[in-house]
């Protein structure tokens, strides 16, 4: 099994003779808990998937090698009695953004459309980490997004996520952290060139180090989004790394920069949200939890008072 661009692809190895071959019977999703019967003649899995959250599926394999006959699933998971056939499907893509004195590099995303031609509002979701990757789970947000406001969804995994290679992770350290809220416009322009989604209406939304990218993004692209969510976000990178828990700093420092270093301490002020709030001009709907251990509260507090002093 493999993790392809955040989908599980499932292959049949054959150890005599050397030889692989994919499964193609399997949903677009998420494998785990693999177990193949006694006589191997049928393969156990946990799949969850946009239409099944966490069900127990066989996949009886023929008498041939490396031959799948059939998936059958097992379970089907509580679901308050909504029919899940009708959720709405990710599909894969990927659109380029600039990287200076370089060729574009393709960036990967899922999307989620409604039914019907469009044009749709956009809900951009950015995952946190930042070393993360979105994978197309079961997603009861994302379908009552779709279903109640007929709206797209779209997960982007921006410069810095995992499941890319080594180097696609590191790509947003340090000084190049605003290089994954290049992305995000990167994104806004491949929103343009899509007839189904709507342009005029994408909002953003995030939490944790997504929440950032949140209010970066209403900072940078205020005249092209029409609100943001940010959910226990960094809204600066030195308060944050100077009141986060004791235990995670210096792994944050290695990941952010380090705020004791003058130069880096400029660079970090001199894009944090927090000193940027007067390029804020859409609603921005913050929340936070107060015992929050890894963002702590008064990240998100001192974001709303720096704006409604503004």
């Amino acid at each position: 099994m493999a993790n392809e661009a955040g989908i599980s692809r499932l292959y049949l190895f054959d150890a005599e003779r050397l030889a692989i071959k994919p499964v193609n019977k399997i949903p677009v999703g998420v494998i785990s808990g693999l177990r193949f019967s006694p006589d191997s003649r049928k393969l156990g899995m946990t799949l969850n998937s946009a239409q099944s959250p966490s069900d127990a599926y066989v996949l009886n394999l023929g008498s041939r090698l490396l031959v799948a006959e059939k998936l059958t699933r097992w379970t089907f998971s509580e679901v308050g009695g909504l029919d899940t056939d009708k959720f709405s499907e990710p599909v894969p893509i990927s659109y380029p953004s600039p990287v200076e004195g370089q060729q574009d590099m393709d960036i990967p995303a899922f999307v989620y459309l409604p039914p019907g031609r469009g044009p749709f509002p956009v809900i951009i979701h950015v995952h946190g980490g930042p070393e993360n990757q979105y994978r197309p789970r079961f997603n009861s947000q994302f379908q009552m997004w779709i279903d109640e406001l007929g709206a797209a969804v779209i997960a982007p995994n921006i410069r810095g996520s995992l499941g890319y290679g080594s180097r696609y992770v590191t790509l947003d350290n340090g000084y190049n952290r605003e290089a994954a809220v290049d992305d995000i416009g990167a994104l806004l322009d491949w929103i343009v060139e899509q007839d189904r989604l709507d342009e005029d209406r994408v909002a953003i939304t995030g939490a944790s180090y997504g929440g950032y990218v949140a209010l970066a993004a209403a900072v940078h692209f205020s005249d092209r989004l029409r609100a943001a969510v940010d959910r226990v976000g960094i809204s600066n990178f030195v308060t944050f790394l100077e009141n986060t828990q004791d235990y995670r700093r210096e792994l944050r420092r290695q990941e952010y920069g380090d705020e004791r270093d003058p130069e880096m301490r400029a660079f970090l002020q001199r894009i944090s949200p927090l000193n940027n709030v007067d390029k804020i001009t859409i609603p921005l709907f913050v929340q936070q939890g107060k015992n929050d251990p890894i963002v702590p509260m008064s990240e998100s507090e001192q974001m709303v008072k720096a704006l409604r002093a503004r």
